[in-house]
């Protein structure tokens, strides 16, 4: 009985209402960056879990020339072998953050002392997304979130 009533939610609530290189660290000088910013300064403001921080990777993220001289990996396989959009939840975004914070902190052989802030970083980006959606939705996109997030903290390496 408790299945059906878990199909019967996913077929009608999880409709959304509307809508985680090896490069120097030195310090580069951009015109329209505030004066003498480092690629670590950047790469942490930008793997934050906040919407501010959020708001400023896509930014970046929507301008990479401007951000070119520092060297970041942009590159992204989304939410590898995961769906970007389990049950109709676009996690693709949440996905490219987490990809982009692995691949540069990576590069400048930092990964192991900034993995677990990636991933919970990658967890504020998905409750984002899940509040986004209708109230009767958001404890099933919630526990998707739990679990694309449980599974980057036990397995995530690259």
């Amino acid at each position: 009985m408790r299945r059906i009533a878990v199909a019967a939610l996913l077929t009608t609530a999880l409709i959304p209402a509307q809508p985680a290189r090896a490069a120097s660290i030195a310090t580069v000088t951009h015109p329209s960056a505030p004066a003498a910013v480092t690629r670590a300064e950047l790469l942490a403001g930008w793997t934050q879990p906040t919407a501010a921080s959020t708001a400023a990777w896509d930014a970046a993220r929507a301008d990479q020339d401007r951000w070119a001289a520092y060297g970041f990996d942009w590159s992204t396989d989304l939410c590898t072998r995961s769906p970007e959009a389990p049950f109709g939840f676009v996690f693709a975004d949440a996905c490219r953050r987490h990809d982009f914070g692995y691949r540069n902190y990576r590069a400048d052989a930092a990964f192991a002392v900034h993995k677990k802030r990636i991933d919970e970083v990658f967890r504020a980006d998905l409750r984002r997304v899940c509040d986004a959606y209708r109230k009767a939705a958001q404890p099933i996109c919630n526990a998707v979130a739990w679990t694309y997030h449980q599974t980057v903290r036990l397995l995530g390496t690259a």
